[in-house]
C-alpha cells in the first residue's frame, strides 16, 4: 500500500504505534515501550520469535531542509516461516505531508518451503487507513466504497482521467431495483476486501450511473458490474476501453470469493510494480543494531554478526527501482503505440471529407519533463508557438506546494498538447477548438484529458466584475490594443474544482499564436475564498 496522508510523519507514526501495541497486546505479546526518538535504531523482543525494529533518520538525497523518514518493521511468527509487516513514513518536512507505504510479506523458513497463496490484507492496513485522509493524487483512498451521487460524476470522472493517479479506481454499478445500502453491505464489501489501500472505491448511484455512461461512452459500466479503471485513461479512445477489465454481475453471484480474487490481481500487480515515490525511494535500507532490548529494560542480548551486508542490500533496492521505472515506461511506450495503431488504422476506415490532420504529430518523452515550474518556466521557448505573457511569480509559487512537482508535470502535458494542436491550427487541420482536439486526438499526438480543457468561464464568472478582470489577461498589442484579453479557456491542473489553472488565448487565426496568460493558484470564483 502506498499512500499520501497531510498528516505529519510524527503523527502518523504515533497512531500505527497505537494500533500495534493494542494488536500484539490482543496475541498475547508484550507492548512496546513509547518511541522516544533517542535511538536512531533499535530492535525489540516482544515475545518467542516476535521482533519490532525501529528506525528513524534524514534523507540526504531531498533537498528540502527537514526530510526525514521513520519505519517500522514487525515480524511475527508463521507456519514454516516467518510473516514480517514494514511500515514506512517519508516527508519533505516534519510538519508537510507524508508518503505511507506499508508491506506485509511472508518469509520461508528455507528454499524448499513455498508460501501458501497471496498474503492477506494486514490488520494495520484496515485499522490505519481510515485514520489518514489517505489519497493517490486526485483519489481519496479509503477502506469501503463511496457512493456516488450525480453531483459528483464530474470529479469521479476528473479523478479517473488525472494522468498524476498512479492507483486503479473501481466504480461499481447498481443492479436495478437494488437499494445501495443491501448491494454495498451484502456483496461489495466482500467482494472489495482484499483491495484496502490498493485502489480507490466507487460505487455509483443509479441517478449518477447514467450521467457517468454518457460521458464515458467508450468507457461505460452498468447492471451491477464493477470496472477497474487503471492509470492514464482516455475517455475519447475506443481502444483505450478494453484496457480497463470489467467484472460482470453474474460472475460476481456465481462465487464472491473468487470473484474478489480476480479483482485483486491487477491492483496487486501495480502495487508491487510500480517506482516508489521519491521521498520513499530515498529512505536508506535498515541497518539493524548490535542489541536486542527487551521492553523492561536495556539490552539483553546482542547479535551473533554485525550487519555487515547493509550496502549490497542498499545496491538491490536501488536496482529494482530501476527496474520498475524501466518497466513502468516500456508498459506505458507499449500502450501508446497499440492505441496509436488503431487510431490510425480507424483514420484509414474514416469516410471522405472528416476531419484528419495530414501528418503524425512529435510525442515528447514523458521522461522530459520538468520538475519544478521554475524549470517548466525556463524551458518555454521549448515551444515555438505559445507565448507566455503573464507573471512568473504566480507559477514559480506553486513550487511551494505538496503537489508542485505533479503540478509541473500536468501543465507541461497541457502545453504539450497546446503546441501540438496550434502547428495543426495555423495550417487549418485542427478541425475544431482546443477541446474537440483532445476529444478526438489525432493518432500519434500527445493526449491531454478532455475534462481538463475547458472552453471558458461560467456566466457567473463573466457577469462579475472582479473575478472578469482577474482574467484580463496581457497579450501582445497585434493581438489587442489594449494589451489585455480575456482568457476564459483553461487547463485545470490537477484534480478537483479548487486546483491550479492555466489560462490561454488561442489566436491561432490570427496572430498565429497560443498566449498562456497566467499559471497559478485557482483565481477567485463562487468554490474559492
Amino acid at each position: 500500500m502506498t499512500v499520501s496522508t497531510p498528516r505529519p510523519r510524527a503523527e502518523v507514526a504515533a497512531l500505527a504505534d497505537q494500533l500495534l501495541a493494542a494488536w500484539l497486546k490482543r496475541e498475547g505479546h508484550d507492548e512496546p515501550p513509547p518511541d522516544t526518538l533517542t535511538l536512531p535504531a533499535e530492535r525489540l523482543r516482544l515475545g518467542e520469535r516476535v521482533l519490532l525494529d525501529r528506525d528513524f533518520g534524514d534523507l540526504p538525497a531531498v533537498p528540502d531542509a527537514g526530510a526525514g523518514y521513520l519505519r517500522r518493521r514487525l515480524r511475527t511468527p508463521a507456519p514454516h516461516g516467518t510473516d514480517q509487516l514494514t511500515l514506512t513514513l517519508a516527508s519533505a518536512s516534519p510538519d508537510g505531508p507524508t508518503e505511507v507505504r506499508l508491506e506485509a510479506e511472508y518469509l520461508a523458513a528455507g528454499p524448499a518451503v513455498r508460501a501458501g497463496g497471496r498474503v492477506p490484507v494486514p490488520e494495520l492496513a484496515r485499522t490505519l487507513l481510515p485514520l489518514l485522509d489517505a489519497t493517490d493524487g486526485p483519489a481519496q483512498i479509503g477502506a469501503a466504497p463511496r457512493l456516488v451521487r450525480p453531483a459528483e460524476v464530474e470529479a469521479l470522472i476528473d479523478e479517473l482521467c488525472d494522468p498524476e493517479r498512479r492507483l486503479p479506481v473501481l466504480v461499481a454499478s447498481l443492479p436495478p431495483a437494488t437499494a445501495p445500502g443491501s448491494w454495498l453491505t451484502d456483496t461489495l464489501l466482500p467482494l472489495t476486501r482484499q483491495l484496502t489501500g490498493l485502489a480507490a472505491l466507487h460505487l455509483l448511484d443509479q441517478e449518477a450511473l447514467p450521467l457517468f455512461n454518457v460521458a464515458l461512452e467508450y468507457h461505460k459500466v452498468y447492471g451491477g458490474a464493477v470496472r477497474t479503471y487503471l492509470p492514464e485513461v482516455d475517455p475519447a479512445s475506443r481502444a483505450d476501453g478494453g484496457r480497463h477489465p470489467v467484472l460482470p454481475r453474474h460472475r460476481i453471484e456465481e462465487d464472491v470469493r473468487r470473484a474478489a480474487a480476480l479483482l485483486a490481481r491487477e491492483p496487486r500487480r501495480l502495487a508491487t510494480d510500480l517506482p516508489l515515490p521519491a521521498l520513499l525511494a530515498a529512505v536508506p535500507v535498515y541497518r539493524a543494531p548490535a542489541e536486542i532490548r527487551s521492553p523492561e529494560g536495556p539490552a539483553t542480548e546482542r547479535r551473533p554478526e554485525q550487519d555487515t551486508d547493509a550496502a549490497e542490500r542498499q545496491a538491490r533496492a536501488d536496482e529494482l527501482q530501476r527496474v520498475r521505472h524501466s518497466l513502468h515506461r516500456s508498459r506505458r511506450r507499449e500502450r501508446f503505440l497499440l492505441l496509436a495503431g488503431d487510431e490510425q488504422r480507424t483514420g484509414l476506415r474514416r469516410p471522405p471529407g472528416s476531419a484528419l490532420p495530414g501528418r503524425l504529430c512529435t510525442v515528447r518523452p514523458w521522461d522530459g519533463s520538468p520538475g519544478s515550474f521554475g524549470e517548466l518556466v525556463g524551458r518555454f521557448a521549448e515551444f515555438p508557438l505559445l507565448e507566455f505573457t503573464g507573471d512568473q511569480k504566480e507559477a514559480l509559487a506553486l513550487d511551494g506546494q505538496c503537489d508542485g512537482t505533479g503540478w509541473a508535470r500536468l501543465t507541461w502535458e497541457g502545453l504539450t498538447a497546446l503546441q501540438e494542436y496550434a502547428a495543426a491550427a495555423v495550417l487549418g487541420e485542427a478541425g475544431g477548438d482546443f477541446k474537440q482536439w483532445c476529444e478526438h486526438t489525432p493518432a500519434g499526438c500527445h493526449r491531454f484529458p478532455p475534462r481538463k480543457a475547458v472552453r471558458g468561464e461560467s456566466r457567473t464568472v463573466e457577469s462579475h466584475t472582479k473575478w472578469k478582470r482577474e482574467r484580463m489577461l496581457p497579450v501582445p498589442e497585434c493581438v489587442d490594443s489594449s494589451r489585455r484579453a480575456f482568457m476564459g479557456a483553461h487547463l485545470r491542473i490537477g484534480g478537483g474544482r479548487t486546483a491550479p489553472r492555466l489560462h490561454y488565448l488561442d489566436d491561432c487565426s490570427g496572430s498565429g499564436r497560443i498566449y498562456v496568460g497566467y499559471i497559478g493558484l485557482h483565481l477567485t470564483n463562487t468554490r474559492t475564498n
